[in-house]
């Protein structure tokens, strides 16, 4: 069962990249080069979307309508 809010703003980015697939893409089309960034470990959602102009809520909850994807335990 998947949460609504499987994102949030204080999530660390390196969690948010290996935490869906498609998440890159989002980062991408608001012009942020997260995945190849040494910060990613270290810097949140909130953190980059200040730095950056990018408006926090639709960063998230782009993040959050992300289909979600199925793992091994789905699928029993």
């Amino acid at each position: 069962m998947y949460s609504a809010e499987r994102f949030t703003a204080n999530m660390l980015i390196r969690d948010v990249l290996t935490g869906h697939p498609g998440a890159s893409a989002v980062f991408e089309r608001h012009g942020l080069r997260c995945a190849n960034c040494i910060a990613s470990g270290s810097e949140r959602l909130s953190d980059i979307a200040g730095m950056h102009d990018v408006p926090l809520d639709r960063l998230v909850a782009e993040l959050n309508a992300l289909e979600p994807v199925a793992t091994g335990k789905d699928m029993e």
